[in-house]
């Protein structure tokens, strides 16, 4: 069975795009002012934001807006605001503020062929680490909404450029379906239909990938086709909540139901443009000297892996040893995740430079900026050693995520 597939779109008609398309609901947690701003951009306007659980507001009594969410979907669907794209796919192209335009594609996955645990053979896998108990919250938002709202980046290793690039040259052939500026400096994203005979060649040549991918798999190894580069607990969310509901139903049904598919984007690892950034770290409530001690004493070695920290004024370096592990971030990520527990401080994940050294200057903080992983060890990485350390890396900067745009129906 295909992998990667066409899925019945919804995008809304006769609203203002720039209000209703908002960014990955994971990004910002740090900063609950860029999701202030959104609430006052969006004001009464049909928005993506009344669809989605901002993760900088699960600190609070999150769960009594779940109602509010679904309810809202409802609304939408009742109220006719989508139009309806049958067995389509959207080609979509992101000006980035840098100049540069990322390519994608949004369709469906087969949650049957995805697995977000280590050392599995699955032909979609996820990047990094997936951590079990940040799936609960989302899937009390999943469970029970009508529609859902893709920020998953999936990827490709798509060496001779057979899916996505395509497009790029009929482009101007294919029905445009929107073309608008994203709010808070987002850049620009168009999105364009593919539909009928283009699907279908469209079809054939990811037929050929996954089967070419398949073929060319060494030692017996599973081949792994996709990996989620980007939104990886959403989709293990999607998963979870396909794993309760695909027991109650024929096994019939179980091929044909709607929430079997997640909607996700994809894109190909071998474009130009595609950036893995680092994912930095930040730890509040801590003493930040006492840490940067322990961390020097126990897992630092000379010639090592190089890592800067800041805290309030300071900076410096630390070179962590390399007979810990390949990548810094696993090192560090490690003993922190053994530190913290026992000595106290709390750990968030941030994807900005500058971000990162505002917030290092709170007392009691200290961040830790890492480097980015070459994009060409990644597949080859995964299918050998397995998933990475959660938080490894980011699809381009905080801004440059992916904002809420097509839906689908899953009920």
């Amino acid at each position: 069975m295909d992998v990667f597939v066409p899925a019945r779109i919804l995008l809304p008609r006769a609203v203002q795009m720039e209000k209703w398309a908002v960014i990955a609901c994971d990004q910002f947690t740090s900063q609950p002012e860029y999701w202030e701003r959104v609430e006052r951009a969006v004001g009464d306007a049909p928005s993506a934001l009344r669809l989605i659980l901002p993760e900088a507001e699960l600190a609070g009594p999150y769960e009594r807006r779940i109602p509010a969410i679904h309810a809202a979907m409802r609304r939408y669907l009742d109220e006719g605001l989508f139009d309806v794209y049958e067995e389509a796919f959207v080609y979509v192209e992101r000006s980035l503020t840098d100049g540069s335009v990322r390519r994608g594609l949004v369709g469906a996955v087969d949650l049957e062929q995805y697995d977000y645990r280590d050392d599995v053979s699955a032909a979609v896998r996820a990047t990094e680490r997936t951590v079990v108990e940040r799936i609960p919250p989302r899937k009390k938002v999943r469970d029970g909404a009508p529609l859902e709202l893709p920020h998953v980046l999936l990827l490709c290793d798509d060496a001779q450029k057979q899916i996505v690039e395509p497009l790029t040259a009929a482009r101007e052939s294919l029905p445009l379906l929107y073309d608008f500026s994203l709010m808070e400096g987002g850049g620009r994203i168009r999105g364009r239909l593919v539909q009928g005979e283009a699907c279908r060649e469209l079809r054939r040549r990811l037929a050929s990938y996954e089967s070419g991918v398949r073929q060319g798999a060494v030692g017996g190894a599973a081949p792994m086709l996709y990996a989620v580069g980007d939104g990886n607990h959403s989709l293990a969310t999607a998963k979870a909540c396909w794993e309760d509901l695909k027991v109650r139903l024929s096994a019939q049904e179980r091929e044909t139901h709607p929430a079997r598919f997640a909607l996700v984007e994809l894109e190909n690892l071998e474009d130009d443009c595609q950036q893995i950034e680092p994912i930095h770290r930040i730890v509040r409530h801590v003493g930040a000297a006492a840490l940067l001690t322990a961390i020097r004493e126990g897992i630092c070695a000379p010639g090592g892996h190089t890592v800067t920290w800041c805290s309030g004024g300071e900076s410096g370096t630390l070179t962590l040893d390399p007979a810990r592990g390949q990548l810094p971030v696993g090192i560090l990520q490690a003993f922190l995740d053994e530190y913290l527990p026992a000595y106290g401080g709390e750990i968030d994940y941030i994807h900005d430079d500058a971000a990162l050294r505002a917030l290092a200057q709170e007392k009691d903080a200290v961040g830790f900026l890492l480097p980015a992983i070459e994009k060409k060890l990644l597949f080859r990485g995964i299918a050998a050693d397995g998933v990475l350390p959660r938080k490894t890396f980011s699809m381009g900067h905080a801004v440059e995520k992916r904002y809420y745009l097509e839906a689908r129906e899953i009920l």
